[in-house]
């Protein structure tokens, strides 16, 4: 189905706070995500220029979010768990063209049939 609605938002954590992260989308009307391991690469000097600490093992979280709450979640998921906190997350969002298998609420009219 061709969308021009949706959104998906990426936040990339340290290893153990993506369930965290989903329980603060799920506050801004998040319904689901999915989460991925990762491994975080970074040059040493690079780390040391932005002064992080290097945590190697990510957790990726994707949500399939409207337009309309994309930027509340990307501000909550900073406020709670940006580079400042723990989690040391980023997050950011792509446009989704085409959606599959989303189940939705169901409209009046689709209740009817």
């Amino acid at each position: 189905m061709k969308t021009d609605n949706h959104e998906v938002v990426f936040a990339i954590v340290n290893s153990g706070f993506a369930e965290e992260v989903m329980d603060v989308a799920r506050e801004q009307g998040v319904r689901g995500g999915t989460i991925l391991n990762a491994r975080g690469v970074i040059k040493e000097d690079a780390a040391a220029f932005f002064g992080i600490t290097l945590h190697a093992d990510k957790e990726i979280l994707m949500m399939v979010v409207e337009k309309d709450i994309r930027d509340k979640v990307l501000n909550a998921i900073y406020k709670e768990m940006g580079m400042a906190k723990k989690a040391k997350g980023i997050a950011f969002s792509l446009p989704v063209s085409d959606v599959a298998g989303l189940a939705g609420p169901v409209k009046a009219e689709e209740k009817a049939e």
